[in-house]
């Protein structure tokens, strides 16, 4: 799934090359996509593109007083062209779902894809992102305006578990399954610790490696074509998706706790005193 990286990275490039021209038209082959019926889709045709941005994982593409806002979900993808094809698509057919013609039916522009079976992409076209999509209005800050103090706070007196409020959009937003990983090996923090609980020392590590592993992935990220950015994302990874491989830091063996639908990956040696954690399912999480 995007996280705040990427999709910062894809706002970088709407700005760089979206800005500044029309909206010619807009092709919507899947209906489901789209959250909102008004105001209609057609609504944008005409307006200029004046900005692209972020809200935690949403993408936000600013046509005069028009936003689009884009949520990939898990298999979802933003496909930029110099010079998309004229033709109509056809509803139900193929993975796109959304196409923005840019100056001309011919012209520049970008798809909407979403992959296998599973569909999660959602689209809005609304005047006020932060009013009129429930998913905004609910996030809670963003992950890098977030220092020492801010961290503290939002964990005091909580007692779930890091990794749960790490990936928690309502308490912090942009942080996804991949980069929480991350962050907790570079924090050298348990998965299943108590966020409550944590030390002066832990709050530390975890707001240091929070800025870190983020600014560190923006700036990998940012200025890459959108269609390399997967890739950048998978080579920047310590610890998410090497299940089996040696720790870059220590050697020891990446372990994984798997659930129905998603897995997370972590060194018990950096971040567990070496004790391998006990499956969710079966037993009493570690601390």
């Amino acid at each position: 799934m995007p996280e705040l990286p990427e999709v910062e990275a894809l706002a970088h490039h709407l700005r760089e090359h979206a800005v500044g021209k029309t909206v010619f038209r807009v092709d919507v082959s899947s209906l489901s996509v789209l959250k909102t019926a008004t105001p209609p889709w057609t609504e944008l045709h005409g307006r200029e593109v004046t900005g692209a941005g972020r809200f935690g994982k949403h993408l936000d593409l600013v046509a005069s007083d028009l936003h689009l806002v884009v949520h990939l979900a898990r298999a979802g993808w933003l496909r930029w062209s110099d010079a998309l094809s004229p033709t109509p698509l056809k509803p139900g057919k193929g993975p796109i779902s959304l196409r923005v013609h840019l100056d001309a039916a011919a012209g520049p522009g970008f798809d909407l894809t979403e992959a296998g079976t599973k569909k999660g992409l959602a689209v809005w076209i609304v005047r006020d992102p932060e009013k009129e999509v429930a998913s905004i209005a609910r996030l809670g800050p963003d992950a890098l305006s977030l220092d020492r103090a801010g961290l503290e706070k939002l964990f005091d007196g909580r007692t779930e578990r890091l990794k749960t409020a790490l990936t928690d959009q309502s308490l912090i937003a942009g942080i996804g399954n991949a980069y929480s990983d991350e962050i907790m090996h570079m924090a050298q923090l348990s998965p299943y610790a108590t966020t409550g609980k944590l030390s002066e020392g832990a709050l530390d590590g975890l707001s240091e490696a929070i800025r870190e592993v983020l600014t560190s992935a923006v700036t990998r990220s940012v200025g890459q074509s959108a269609a390399r950015l997967k890739g950048e994302k998978r080579s920047g990874l310590r610890v998410h998706a090497r299940t089996g491989l040696p720790c870059p830091v220590c050697g020891d063996t990446i372990r994984e706790i798997s659930f129905a639908d998603k897995s997370f990956q972590y060194c018990p040696t950096c971040q567990t005193g070496g004790k391998p954690l006990a499956d969710r399912r079966m037993s009493r999480l570690l601390k």
